[in-house]
This record gives structure tokens, C-alpha cells and sequence, in this order.
């Protein structure tokens, strides 16, 4: 219970009765606050023990003190995926052996806080363009992850407070928005804000709906789960001012990657963006919810919206209670909460978007944040092959057949399971694809899938354009995979279903799938033309997400874009065009179709989501959310408060994070010791992904990863995603920096996956896997460090790209910027982040790479000082290097972790020992 030292412990009276709050009016200038310092101050007053959380923490708040004052946030609820709710549980299953190995209870492994998990991130598109293609990849999603769906539901009888949603409900964040979120709380007689930790960086969607959430690794999820709050320094608050309204033509998706470019080159890492101003009231709550989505995109933690009018009447529409919608209007008014357009709050800094100066917008062809006007996305391309040393073949639309695809057939036993077919020559050829052309065009996403308006615009185009006798080009992977299942009702409603079908724009599954690289094998021809020609493909997807590698190993150009755009772009087989002057096609008349003409009006895209979608498709869709279908009911599970793990499991192993949790590597007796002798795993350059840290997509077969599971039995056709295989560390260690497209600068005519090993003496130069490198040093008990750039761990909250550094025996990393997630991860992971100072890098420098490094300064002493002597020791001449660098444990709570070795050893100590007087 609060020790409320403010007495702001009131009474409000609602449908529901009266509820206890705790009145943010009680401490004076908090009413000046946004939005989402006036929740943290909730969030305090509610956990003040004097201890974690005191009155100065709120006082810091409330003062402006963003950046330079540490504050303990407990989460309401955790919110997990499959891919990370799996190594979730596989820690915390590890986590009750080692309490059952001392002798304890593992059952006081046990959840404090409620827990939700959506398996969303499997399915992969096998099978496209057919009726039966959502059952056929249901069934190869259950034949491959059988094993992982057992251990979930496991996890769900072994912990009280955690509930799964089983596979084909739709994608994690679009249920969020649509029926988990309270917006408001209420336990215990006590009503409070909704707030959410989540294992994907895109739990912020549901910012859109006014709940403040953001994501976190897997490492942090586990401490929430457990009670541990979420330790950070206090986010500023950048107000973004919105006024005007969207021109005809132009997406909520246009004015979202438009928004992202310009937070991006603002700079709002480490901040939450908070929109306010008269434009709020004119954006749709599906737009706020597009718009939060790509909050890691922007680099931001939260991306959020007050409570108004359109938040009330979207919780009614998606069929939330009455009582809970007038729960949500009282507290939101009485705490300050509900949006005044006309009140500007005290924010950090602020800025103005002008609605009326988007403009139709891709982005790519690497990054969300890299924004190209429709009109240039051939001068985009032509840049990025000019980079990659071709010659662009002189732009021009490939566009213009009203030939469709042969239909799919299923593959044999044995075969590939591909689907669809493809015509057209390798590379080069005059009526085959050429570089640039659109191998994978995706409607996918939660991102764009949650918005009514761009889906039924997508499906009016389709309706359109085959009226006029188009279709897409032959070489054109084409799948829908929303977010919802409720988008497949309104969609049929609205009879536009079927004509997504003929352009191939069929239903494929629920699930995140392309977008999170479940993309499957391009066409037969395509893949052959990109391995064997060097053909340089590219895909058009509506999700978030376009790094190297994400979407498909066999794709190297990325476009982000709305989902109407998608299917143009199918239509036009290639991004070598400039939609806004050149015809996607000859319609069956003869006559050249231009994009405009088949691009729906606001007036016919407002009146077909008004006729075709109700709150009853809602309430329906979601009546059964945790009932699954007929295979996960059949599946049997394990029992028991222990974990039984199978030695012979491709799928599940006892991870190794607690062997030997005594103490960290960076630890001894007396306290820490300083990293001395070490090597370079990887030189890096500037935007190092998570994704390039450690893959997500399918495993090749040649990889290190596919090699293992091929010797252990698992067939070629088996082998799935690295993403699947989280809970086998023995397969994610091999993919550690192992993404082909990641550039290690000292071997810089190879692709990722290598590093080099100069022996014991330094004399030698040995280039080998990573993985291969990195044993060799362990077995000289040499430590290894990583050195990037800016924006080092940027995209997805992956915990596994922390845990591949520290499985591969890398003490340190050593970076210009860092992103706020994966940061955090590391030192969760044992691994000491560490920054140059401002200006300086491993250029400026003159590090190549080929040094041996010591970090002083921390030997002996129970905290790492912020600031460490570095020396990096040439190994050929002997010639040193001498500089400082910023060590990144940002708060005292990151200080005790990394004390102990990571979060779980210190878990563990708490557990058996008690809390100590750290």
C-alpha cells in the first residue's frame, strides 16, 4: 500500500460504484503536466513505499526533471508474442530449476503482475492466392511449432496471472487495441491508468487509445512479471502539435512515415512523443493507433494520445461495456486526462505537423525512417543500385498485363511448400522482372491492417482495377494477412473480398507473417533469377519494418507503404516507375490505366466503412479470443510446477543464463573488474538493427544454424525461422551477427557472419564464422567487444540480440548512440554498454579493428563510475590509442543488475536469499 504522502487517496463515484484514486490535483503543478507525466505521477503516488518510489520522485516529475532523475514504473499488465513469450518462459522455467536445485519452492517463481500472450508471429505464407491457403498454413504453422505450443500452454497452467491467445486471432497489438486495453484499471476497488509493458517495440500501438505502454526486452517482461518495475530515467515529452487536416488522396500511412522521418531527424530517442492541438480531434482513433505503431520508428519509447470523445466512441464501437466506457470519461476528466485542444501542456519541446502538407509517401528501401515521395521512388531505386554497382536499366514502368497467375497448386509430400506460379525470364530479360521488380507485394501488418479506411481503400482499388481488366505482374508474390479477423468481415460486407482475391490479394492467415519476415519462398523463377542472376528484388509490404533481410533473405530493396499502394505496385510489377505519371497497365480496352484513375475517393472510402463495419463484428471476433481452434485444443501439454526438458529437443533447451550464478564475469570478490586484453568480435558501422544482431527470418540451410538441426534429423523443409527456434539457444548463439547483409568493417568484401581471429600473439589473421572466432578466444579466455556506430540496436525489442552477445563471450560494446531498448537489454544480459564521447568514434579514432582493448577505472568498486579510461593497443606496431568513454548503466537499478551478472542471477538471489541492502 502507498504511504501517500501527498493524501491524495480520493473517492470517485462511477457506474460501477465508488472506487478509491489517487488524485493528481493533489500535487500542486501537476495539472500542467502531459499526458503521460501525469500517468507516471499516478503510477508513483499508487507504489510510494519510501523506498523504490518516494516523494522526490514525484517531486522530480512534476520539477521538468526528464533525463536526469530515476523513477520506478510498475506496469499494470505484460504483454508478450509468441517469439518472445516463448524465451520468456524458457527463463522462467530455468528460473524454478535452479530454485529447485538450491532446495526452494519453485512455485515462488510466479507471476505478481497479469500477463497476456498472443501467438501471432509463426504462420508463415507457404501457401497464397487460393481458397484453402489460411487452413493449409494453420496446418504447416501446427506441424512446425507443435512442440513451442505445447510449452506455452505449459506456461499457462504453471503461472496463475498468465493468459495465451492461441494461433489465428490476429496480430498482438491489433487485439490490444480492439478488446484487451481498459484504458482505465480497476483492481482491488482502486481504479487507475492502464499502463503496459511489452515484448514487442510496437506494444505503443495502443498509445493510440490512450494507454501508456511501451516496449521492452524479454529480460525486462520477465522482471515486470515477477514485480520488479521497470527502472528509467524520466522520458522528456515532445509535443507534437497537429492542425489541418489530410488532403484528398493522402493515408493516415503517408502522414505516419512522414511524421516518422521528421521525429527521426529531430531526435527523440529516450523520449515520449505526445500529440495534442485542434488536429487531434480530426484524426480518426485508427490513424492515433497507425501513427503509435511506428513509435520505435521515430526512436521515441511512447507515442501517445489523451483521452477524448473519439477514444469513448472507439471502446463503445469495438464493443466494450458501457460501464467501462463511463468509467473511462469520469476518470480521464476528473484526473486531467481528457484533451483540451485548446491547453498546451508543459511539454519538453514541441513541434507543428501540418496535416494539409502530406503528400502520398513510400519509405525505404532500408529504413522506416528514409521517406520518399511516390513520385521518386524510381529515383530511390536507381540510387540503391547504384550503390550495390549496377546500372539502373533507364526506369519505365514493367506494368501492363492483364495475364493473371496460374492458380497454386499443393506441393507434393517432400516438395517445397510454395504456392503460385511464375512467369517472365531471369534478369535482364525483356518481359521477365528486371532490378527492381516487386517480388513480394504484402498487405500485412497491424500497423495498417488496424485502419478501416486504408484496407477498404486497398480493396476498392482491387475493385477498380479489375474492372479495367488488370492484374498484377506474374512474378508478384501477393498475400493479406491481417492483423484482425474483423477486417475479413467488413471487407466481405462490403463484397471487395473477392476482388483482392482476383489480384491474388487473398487471405493467407492472422498474423504478423511478412512483416516479420514468415514471408516464405518467392516464386520458383524469382528466386531463381536473385541466386543465380543476381536479380536485385525488391517487395512492397504495409507493415513497419523494412531492414536488410527482415522480409526475405532473397530480397534486397524494402518499400514501406499504404495498403492501396501495395496493390498498385503489384499491379506494376516494379518500383522502376513514378506512379504519378506512368500507367500500372493496359486495361482489357487497350488503353493505358493510370493510378489515378483507379484510386477510390474519400466520399466512396468514408461510405463503404460506414455501411460495412458495426461493433457486433467485434463483439463476435472476440467473443472466443482464448478458446482457440480445434488444433491447439487438442494439443496435450505437460503439467506440473517444473518444466521437463527433452535433451533431444531442436525447439526447446534449458537456457545456460543461470549456470554458474554466483557472479558475473565482470565481478569478483571485491567488485568489478576491468575489461582488459580484449579483442574485436565486430566493427560496425551506424543503424545496426536487432535484426542484424540476431536474424529473425527463415534459416538457410547452409547457415551454421540449418547445419546443426540437419545433423540432428530435421529435414531441409523444417527447419523454419530463427525466430521459432528462440527457445533453443544452441541455435541462436550460430546466428549471432550472422545476418549476411550486416558489414563487419574488417572484413568488408564478405558478407555478415564472419569476424576475424588474430591468435593468441596477435600475429596471425584468420577469417572464420563468428560463432567459430568467438570459441577460440573463450578458450584463451580473451574477451571479446563490439564497436558500432550511431543508433546501435535499433528496431525490434529482440532480448535475443543481447543474449547472442553475451552466449558469444563479448564483455562490452562500445558505440556512438545507442537505441533505448536494446541498451537496456544488454545490461539485463550482463554486457556493459559503453558510448564514446560526443563527437568521437571509431573512425575519428583510427580504430580499425585490429587492436587489444582495456576499459579501467571500474576494479574493485561496487558501482561502474559513468565515466572509464579506454586504451586500445595496436597489435601490429604496438602503437596506443588513449580516450574515455561514457559507460551507459543509467540507472542505480541497471548498476545492481549488472553487479549480479544480468537480471536473472539477481532474480534467482532474491528469491532464495531475500532482498540484499544493495
Amino acid at each position: 500500500m502507498s504511504i501517500d504522502s501527498h493524501r491524495s487517496r480520493r473517492r470517485l463515484r462511477t457506474p460501477a460504484g465508488e472506487l478509491d484514486f489517487f488524485r493528481l490535483d493533489a500535487v500542486p503543478g501537476a495539472w500542467e503536466l502531459p499526458f503521460a507525466h501525469k500517468v507516471m505521477v499516478e503510477n508513483l503516488l499508487r507504489h510510494e513505499d519510501g523506498d523504490l518510489v518516494s516523494v522526490e520522485d514525484v517531486r522530480a516529475v512534476v520539477e521538468g526533471r526528464s533525463g536526469a532523475h530515476e523513477i520506478a514504473f510498475h506496469p499494470s499488465r505484460v504483454f508478450l508474442h509468441d517469439t518472445n513469450g516463448v524465451p520468456v518462459l524458457t527463463d522462467l522455467a530455468a528460473l524454478r530449476d535452479a530454485v529447485a536445485a538450491q532446495g526452494g519452492d519453485p512455485g515462488r517463481i510466479e507471476g505478481v503482475v497479469p500477463a497476456e500472450l498472443t501467438v501471432d508471429h509463426s504462420v508463415s505464407t507457404d501457401f497464397f492466392a487460393r481458397p484453402d491457403a489460411p487452413r493449409l498454413n494453420v496446418r504447416r504453422e501446427y506441424e512446425r511449432n507443435g512442440e513451442r505450443y505445447r510449452f506455452l500452454k505449459w506456461g499457462q497452467q504453471a503461472l496463475d496471472t498468465l493468459r495465451v491467445v492461441p494461433p489465428g486471432a490476429g496480430i498482438m497489438h491489433q487485439i490490444n487495441v480492439e478488446h484487451l486495453a481498459r484504458v482505465v484499471e480497476v483492481r482491488d476497488g482502486l481504479a487507475f491508468p492502464d499502463t503496459v509493458a511489452g515484448t514487442d517495440s510496437h506494444t505503443t500501438m495502443v498509445n493510440g487509445l490512450s494507454v501508456l505502454a511501451w516496449g521492452v526486452g524479454g529480460i525486462e517482461a520477465e522482471a515486470a512479471m515477477l514485480g520488479q518495475p521497470v527502472s528509467l530515467l524520466i522520458p522528456p515529452v515532445v509535443g507534437v502539435e497537429l492542425v489541418g487536416e489530410l488532403p484528398p488522396g493522402v493515408t493516415a500511412t503517408d502522414l505516419v512515415l512522414t511524421v516518422t522521418e521528421r521525429m527521426r531527424r529531430l531526435g527523440v530517442v529516450g523520449s515520449i512523443v505526445e500529440f495534442f492541438g485542434p488536429g487531434v480531434a480530426a484524426t480518426s482513433l485508427a490513424t492515433r493507433c497507425t501513427l503509435a505503431n511506428m513509435s520505435p520508428e521515430f526512436g521515441s519509447t511512447s507515442a501517445i494520445f489523451p483521452v477524448d470523445q473519439r477514444t469513448l466512441d472507439f471502446l463503445r464501437f469495438t464493443g466494450r461495456d458501457e460501464e467501462r466506457v463511463q468509467l473511462v470519461e469520469a476518470y480521464a476528466k476528473e484526473q486531467g486526462l481528457w484533451h483540451d485542444p485548446a491547453h498546451r501542456p508543459r511539454f519538453d519541446r514541441t513541434v507543428t505537423v501540418d496535416l494539409g502538407e502530406i503528400v502520398p509517401s513510400l519509405a525505404g528501401p532500408r529504413r522506416p525512417q528514409d521517406r520518399v515521395d511516390l513520385r521518386d521512388t524510381a529515383r530511390a531505386l536507381h540510387r540503391s543500385l547504384s550503390a550495390l554497382g549496377r546500372v539502373p536499366a533507364g526506369g519505365g514502368s514493367t506494368a501492363g498485363s492483364d495475364d493473371s497467375a496460374e492458380p497454386s497448386v499443393e506441393p507434393e509430400p517432400g516438395a517445397d511448400a510454395v504456392s503460385g506460379a511464375a512467369s517472365g525470364a531471369a534478369s535482364g530479360a525483356a518481359d521477365g522482372p528486371r532490378d527492381g521488380a516487386v517480388a513480394i507485394a504484402a498487405i500485412t501488418s497491424c500497423t495498417n491492417t488496424s485502419n478501416p479506411a486504408v484496407m477498404v481503400a486497398a480493396g476498392l482499388l482491387a475493385r477498380n482495377a479489375v474492372r479495367r481488366g488488370l492484374r498484377p505482374r506474374p512474378w508478384v508474390k501477393t498475400s493479406l494477412a491481417p492483423g484482425s479477423r474483423v477486417v475479413v468481415d467488413y471487407l466481405e460486407r462490403a463484397d471487395l473480398m473477392g476482388d483482392l482475391e482476383r489480384l491474388g490479394f487473398g487471405l493467407v492467415g492472422f498474423g504478423c507473417m511478412t512483416c516479420i519476415g514468415n514471408s516464405g519462398s518467392l516464386l520458383p523463377e524469382v528466386e531463381s533469377a536473385v541466386r543465380e542472376h543476381g536479380l536485385v528484388a525488391a517487395s512492397v509490404t504495409s507493415g513497419n519494418r523494412n531492414f536488410d533481410g527482415r522480409v526475405n533473405n532473397d530480397v534486397s530493396l524494402n518499400f514501406l507503404a499504404s495498403p492501396p499502394l501495395v496493390v498498385a505496385f503489384a499491379l506494376a510489377g516494379t518500383v522502376d516507375a513514378d506512379l504519378t505519371k506512368e500507367p500500372l497497365g493496359t486495361g482489357s480496352d487497350g488503353e493505358p490505366v493510370m493510378l489515378s484513375d483507379l484510386w477510390p475517393t474519400e466520399a466512396e472510402v468514408a461510405a463503404v466503412s460506414s455501411a460495412s463495419v458495426e461493433p457486433s463484428m467485434y463483439t463476435e471476433v472476440y467473443r472466443t479470443l482464448f478458446d482457440g481452434d480445434e488444433n491447439w485444443r487438442e494439443l496435450t501439454a505437460p503439467e506440473g510446477p517444473v518444466f521437463a526438458w527433452d535433451p533431444a529437443s531442436t525447439y526447446l533447451q534449458r537456457p545456460p543464463f543461470l549456470d554458474g550464478a554466483a557472479g558475473s564475469a565482470a565481478t569478483g570478490p571485491g567488485g568489478h573488474r576491468d575489461v582488459v586484453g580484449a579483442r574485436v568480435l565486430q566493427l560496425l558501422g551506424d543503424s545496426v538493427t536487432t535484426d542484424h544482431i540476431c536474424p529473425a527470418g527463415r534459416i538457410p540451410s547452409t547457415s551454421a544454424a540449418g547445419t546443426l538441426l540437419t545433423d540432428a534429423g530435421v529435414a531441409a523443409r523444417e527447419l523454419n525461422t530463427y525466430a521459432s527456434r528462440r527457445g533453443n539457444w544452441r541455435v541462436m548463439r550460430l546466428a549471432g551477427f550472422a545476418n549476411p547483409r550486416l558489414e563487419n568493417r574488417m572484413t568488408p568484401d564478405l558478407p555478415g557472419g564472419r569476424a576475424v581471429d588474430f591468435g593468441a600473439d596477435g600475429r596471425d589473421r584468420v577469417v572464420d564464422a563468428v560463432h567459430v572466432v568467438a570459441d577460440r578466444h573463450m578458450e584463451r579466455g580473451q574477451d571479446l567487444i563490439v564497436i558500432g556506430g550511431r543508433e546501435y540496436g535499433t528496431g525490434s525489442s529482440r532480448d535475443w540480440a543481447a543474449k547472442v552477445t553475451t552466449l558469444l563471450g563479448v564483455r562490452a560494446v562500445l558505440a556512438e548512440s545507442f537505441e533505448r531498448i536494446h541498451r537496456s537489454n544488454l545490461v539485463g544480459m550482463g554486457v556493459l554498454p559503453l558510448q564514446f564521447e560526443d563527437g568521437q568514434s571509431a573512425r575519428s579514432l583510427g580504430l580499425t579493428g585490429e587492436e587489444e582493448y582495456a576499459f579501467t577505472g571500474m576494479e574493485g568498486r561496487r558501482e561502474v563510475p559513468a565515466v572509464l579510461r579506454a586504451t586500445a593497443r595496436r597489435l601490429g606496431t604496438g602503437e596506443v590509442v588513449e580516450f574515455t568513454v561514457r559507460a551507459r548503466l543509467d540507472t542505480s537499478r541497471e548498476q545492481l543488475y549488472y553487479r549480479h551478472g544480468g537480471l536473472l542471477p539477481y532474480i534467482l538471489e532474491q528469491v532464495l536469499q531475500g532482498p540484499r541492502s544493495d
